[in-house]
């Protein structure tokens, strides 16, 4: 494994690593994650955001006491906390002379037909300078929102997919896959490297992820299946201290990293 030569980089970031318990915005953490990819920017790296936290922080601003259960209230609080999510990162990449841009995309939109156009656009926004900030149209995604598969792991990983990136980073409120549940067992281990996914590897992801979230240790396997059946190395890590990743791009020792499917592997 050798992280150091990665160029294209999509950097997933969940809810829980975004925000308090309240559903407010983490600012000082939001402020080093900002900082840390605006330094990898500025290094040649091209970075990908794909960044949750828009539902909850819609539901927070609403003043609502979490996640709306039904599909309109997810909707309104979508689309109050995706204006919320877009200006604090507009503010903050702009401190460091870094162009965002807004993408929001559906399940649809990434089918093989409509791939092209997506590929196109975020082509021409990395050409440009640009650091595109990704989420699921969750406004308008109804048939995700009510099934609740409309979580950012696996948008994630097709976004590595779609750009030809070389690696997908997952950032998380854990520091990886365990062995074992580790809210549950002070015995657990964390799995540094998974050459493939099998049976076991589904039997040690845990349960649902957090209130104002809707992903957990069993979206990022999947996440990281999609990824790695497409030649996209992934790594799970904690998001609670983002300076990791300058250690993940220096090759030390960072979360689990899941080996891409090489063409002439088994």
């Amino acid at each position: 494994m050798d992280f150091r030569n990665k160029n294209r980089v999509v950097i997933k970031i969940g809810t829980s690593t975004l925000t308090h318990a309240t559903g407010r915005l983490n600012l000082r953490r939001m402020e080093a994650i900002v900082k840390t990819l605006a330094d990898l920017h500025n290094a040649g790296r091209n970075i990908i955001l794909v960044s949750s936290g828009s539902i909850g922080l819609g539901a927070a601003k609403l003043g609502l006491g979490g996640r709306p259960k039904d599909t309109p209230g997810k909707q309104a609080c979508a689309a109050v906390g995706q204006c919320e999510l877009m200006y604090m990162y507009d503010q903050m990449f702009s401190k460091y002379s870094i162009t965002v841009a807004q993408v929001l995309l559906t399940k649809y939109v990434l089918l093989e037909d409509r791939r092209l156009h997506v590929q196109n656009a975020m082509r021409r926004l990395l050409d440009h300078g640009a650091l595109p900030i990704v989420n699921e149209n969750d406004t308008v995604a109804i048939d995700e929102l009510e099934l609740e598969v409309g979580e950012n792991d696996s948008l994630a990983a097709i976004v590595a997919e779609v750009t030809g990136a070389e690696l997908l980073v997952m950032m998380t409120d854990i520091d990886g896959l365990y062995d074992r549940d580790p809210h549950l067992s002070k015995n657990a281990k964390l799995i540094p490297v998974v050459e493939h996914i099998d049976r076991s590897i589904w039997e040690s992801a845990g349960g649902a992820g957090t209130a104002l979230g809707t992903g957990g240790m069993k979206t990022k396997i999947n996440a990281a299946e999609i990824a790695t059946k497409a030649g996209v190395d992934t790594v799970i890590m904690n998001g609670r201290d983002p300076e990791k990743l300058y250690d993940l791009f220096a090759n030390e020792p960072v979360g689990t990293v899941f080996l891409a499917e090489r063409p002439n592997s088994k």
